[in-house]
């Protein structure tokens, strides 16, 4: 694999998946969340592409991936992300992800743990935040996740290319801390949500996520075995979702942990500041190698 971008379509369990690649050496495999698509990852990508070989899919839904014909989440992605491992040929790889992505590696991490040599996350969702999603204030942040499940909502978001690009624009720079991050690619990311069933390819996640997270929010999430995996999460000191303070519980769910704060970024630490993203990336990685 050269430095240079390229891209691919393979054929995943009954659906093409649009991959982008990049570089050469051991393998990471980068899980974007929402609302994005592989092009989050590309500052990274070219800052760590003489280092390591990078596979950035569109996850199923979104992007030029195929779009799933009902509810699709963690677990139905990480089958993906196994079958197209196989299909690119890839025993072991790294795992690097963030919000929604995070989700997805800690089903990949629980189905197939010989097939990974670490996890890398930036900010997402795990099992000891618990009940702390439903107090009041936290509930003024998630109301999308159950707007998303809404038969309505593809339709009103996706209206015409402004409703587009104000629903998709408000997320991005509210949830950034950074607020220029997405600026100069806020037409790349418009244009990628105006495609052809990526509002409700994406909406489909959380509409797989419905049950679980209620009951995370009720505090009755089923508890789950801890993932021994080395593990890294570089945790934003302001992400508006998820609270720096929500990381205390992060060692019941990964014992082999390094965690740390990400200073002076949002929700988007891969975007906001991609020099030390890549960084902190290339670093754990390297001890992995």
């Amino acid at each position: 694999m050269s430095s240079q971008l390229h891209h691919l379509t393979q054929v995943v369990n009954g659906a093409n998946l649009h991959v982008a690649l990049m570089g050469d050496g051991p393998p990471l495999l980068l899980l974007h969340g929402w609302p994005e698509f592989w092009f989050t990852w590309e500052p990274v990508m070219t800052r760590l592409a003489h280092r390591f070989q990078l596979i950035a899919p569109d996850l199923r839904g979104f992007g030029d991936s195929d779009k799933p014909d009902g509810p699709f989440g963690a677990q139905d992605q990480a089958r993906d992300m196994l079958a197209l491992l196989d299909a690119l040929g890839i025993d072991r790889v790294g795992l690097v992800g963030h919000d929604v992505g995070g989700a997805i590696m800690q089903a990949l991490a629980r189905a197939a743990p010989e097939r990974i040599t670490g996890l890398f996350f930036f900010d997402f969702s795990y099992p000891g935040i618990g009940a702390r999603m439903a107090t009041p204030d936290r509930l003024n942040e998630i109301w999308y996740t159950m707007f998303h499940q809404m038969d309505l909502a593809p339709v009103l978001v996706g209206a015409t290319r402004d409703t587009v690009r104000a629903y998709i624009t408000h997320f991005l720079r509210h949830w950034s801390y950074r607020k220029d991050a997405f600026d100069n690619v806020l037409d790349q990311f418009v244009d990628n949500f105006r495609k052809p069933g990526n509002l409700s390819g994406g909406f489909a996640y959380y509409r797989a996520a419905a049950a679980g997270r209620l009951a995370m929010l009720q505090g009755k999430a089923p508890e789950l075995p801890p993932i021994s995996l080395p593990t890294c999460v570089r945790w934003a000191e302001h992400d508006s979702i998820f609270p720096y303070a929500w990381t205390d519980r992060l060692g019941e769910t990964f014992p082999n942990l390094d965690l740390a704060m990400f200073p002076g970024v949002g929700h988007f630490p891969h975007r906001e500041d991609p020099d030390r993203a890549a960084a902190e990336i290339a670093r754990f990685f390297a001890e992995r190698s």
